[in-house]
């Protein structure tokens, strides 16, 4: 599938800040860039470092007044467009190095506190089915709800109060998926079909020796998301990460199909 994918940031700063940014759609096996632009307005150039596992990249930049950034780009996804619900878990034993950190708990999904419950709710399936069920109890139990979660929002937050955003949904998958002994990342894209249009969270599980996307919120197919970057949660994968005082002016987010 070809998407067409902008984004537009503008942020006011008060003062000096450092800013760590990750906008742009990775280049992968199973995602293609036929044409990308960046522009981060005035100011010094970005200095590019790899992101996390080494998908997609993140820039530093220096800014004392003002942050704006446009990014266009043209993607073509290749991966197929099937779930995980028929793959095998790998055995934690089997896990390769990369794969184990993500089955560990981070600063927003504690899967301690899920054990009990997902054994007790999902512990007659294993694997791809176990997952596929987990991903639709959170999409038939929450409401998709902006505004109703924050920064600080975590996972036992979400679990509790039964509503949030993309990020909390991932989370709370994430959490379930570890609480199982499968590893799970949190994953920045662009994706169709969100509503209303931002940066989308998901989730990869890890399944048979690779990584399979999953969206908890339903909203948008495997085949339309483009990656732009991963991390244990979101923590790890924000967008934007300002070192200083950023007052929100102005975001944009735009995914079309273009074939």
């Amino acid at each position: 599938m070809k998407l067409q994918v902008e984004s537009e940031l503008e942020y006011a700063l008060s003062g000096d800040a450092d800013i760590l940014l990750q906008i742009e759609v990775a280049g992968l096996s199973d995602q293609s860039l036929a044409h990308s632009t960046l522009d981060i307005g005035e100011g010094s150039a970005g200095v590019r470092i790899a992101g996390e596992d080494q998908i997609g990249e993140r820039m530093w930049l220096r800014r004392s007044t003002r942050l704006t950034a446009h990014y266009r780009a043209d993607a073509e996804v290749t991966r197929p467009a099937d779930d995980c619900t028929n793959l095998r878990q790998t055995p934690v034993s089997d896990l390769p190095a990369h794969a184990v950190k993500y089955l560990m708990g981070s600063r927003y999904c504690d899967f301690t506190r899920f054990q009990s419950f997902v054994q007790d709710e999902f512990g007659h399936l294993s694997g791809g089915a176990r997952i596929q069920a987990m991903r639709g109890w959170i999409e038939r139990k929450f409401l998709y709800t902006p505004g109703s979660s924050s920064a600080a929002t975590t996972a036992v937050d979400t679990f509790v109060s039964r509503r949030g955003i993309c990020r909390d949904y991932a989370h709370v998958l994430i959490a379930f998926s570890r609480a199982a002994a499968i590893p799970a990342r949190m994953v920045s894209v662009y994706a169709l079909g969100v509503d209303p249009q931002d940066f989308h969270a998901v989730v990869e599980v890890y399944l048979e020796g690779g990584w399979h996307l999953v969206d908890p919120t339903g909203m948008a197919p495997v085949d339309g998301i483009a990656k732009i970057g991963v991390g244990r949660d979101a923590a790890d994968v924000s967008f934007l990460t300002v070192y200083g005082a950023a007052t929100l002016e102005r975001q944009e987010v735009r995914v079309s199909r273009t074939e």
